[in-house]
C-alpha cells in the first residue's frame, strides 16, 4: 500500500471500550456522520470482540478498521495473543503497535515493537507505530532523544519501501487521556525531527510522503489548529472517537486545515 499526504488520516482507538452491539451502533452513527466527508480517511480501531462485526457493519463504506495489538508470531501457543493472519481474516487493514500504554502496562519494548511491525508488513496489515515520551523526559529536555531511540530500534532491520508503508503517530505520554495537548508548536517540531530522522536515514521520497499522526486528547476544539501544522498529517484519537458525532467533527476540523496549508 502507497501513501500520500493529501488527506488527512484519523484514527479512533477505543481501547477498552464498547460491547459488540455499542460498537455496531456506533459505526453505523459514524458511517452516517461521515458522508460528505471523503476528503478525510477514517479508521475505526475496536477492541477485539468487536472487529468482527464491526468489519460486516462496515461493508462497502470508506471507513476502515484497525486492531490494537498483535503478536509477531504467524501461530503457535501465545495464550491471550492474536495474530496478522487472524486480523486479516477479519477484515483489518491498519494494527496499532507500541501504543504507550502496552508499553507502560504490558511490557512492549521497541524490540517487540520493531518484531510486531515486520510480521504486519508481512502479512499485509499497515502499522501505526506509537512513539512518544514522558512527562519527566519532556521536563529534561530527552524528548528527541526518547523519538530518536523509539524510531531506530522499531524500524531497524526495515529498507525503505517497508518504511513507506510505516504510519508514525508521535503520542507524548503525558498528554494521552489528561485532558492536556501539546501545543501545536511543539507538536510540529516533534513532527519536523520525525520526517527529517526519516529523510536522512530512508530518503526524500520515504520523508515527503509519509503519514505522521498527532495524538494526545485530540477533540474537535485542537484539531484545527494541530493539523494547520506542516508536518502533522492526521491524528490518532482516543476519547472523542467514541461518538460518532465528535469524531466526525474531528475531521471535519481536520478537511478545514488541510484545505488551508
Amino acid at each position: 500500500m502507497d501513501f500520500t499526504n493529501q488527506k488527512p488520516f484519523i484514527a479512533g482507538n477505543w481501547k477498552m471500550f464498547k460491547t459488540i452491539p455499542e460498537a455496531v451502533d456506533m459505526v453505523q452513527k459514524l458511517h452516517e456522520a461521515s458522508l460528505g466527508l471523503e476528503n478525510a480517511q477514517f479508521v475505526v480501531v475496536p477492541p477485539f470482540t468487536a472487529l468482527s462485526e464491526v468489519s460486516r457493519t462496515l461493508q462497502g463504506s470508506p471507513v476502515q478498521i484497525g486492531a490494537q495489538n498483535m503478536h509477531w508470531e504467524e501461530k503457535g501457543a501465545f495464550t491471550g495473543e492474536v495474530a496478522a493472519t487472524m486480523l486479516k481474516d477479519v477484515g483489518c487493514t491498519y494494527v496499532v503497535i507500541g501504543h504507550s500504554e502496552r508499553r507502560q502496562f504490558f511490557g512492549e519494548t521497541n524490540e517487540t515493537v520493531n518484531k510486531k511491525i515486520n510480521a504486519a508488513l508481512i502479512y499485509g496489515l499497515v502499522p501505526i507505530m506509537c512513539i512518544g515520551e514522558s512527562l519527566e523526559e519532556r521536563e529534561n529536555a530527552k524528548t528527541i532523544i526518547k523519538i530518536q531511540t523509539q524510531i531506530t530500534e522499531g524500524l531497524e532491520g526495515l529498507d525503505a519501501e517497508q518504511v513507506r508503508q510505516v504510519i508514525i503517530a508521535y503520542e507524548p505520554i503525558w498528554a494521552i487521556g489528561t485532558g492536556l495537548t501539546a501545543t501545536p508548536d511543539q507538536a510540529q517540531k516533534v513532527h519536523n525531527f520525525i520526517r527529517s530522522n526519516l529523510a536522512e536515514k530512508h530518503g526524500n521520497d520515504v520523508a515527503s510522503c509519509a503519514i505522521i499522526l498527532y495524538g494526545g486528547s485530540v477533540k474537535p476544539e485542537n484539531t484545527y489548529s494541530l493539523l494547520k501544522e506542516k508536518d502533522i498529517n492526521g491524528a490518532l484519537v482516543g476519547g472523542a472517537s467514541l461518538k460518532a458525532e465528535s469524531f466526525a467533527e474531528i475531521a471535519k476540523e481536520a478537511i478545514k486545515a488541510y484545505e488551508e496549508k
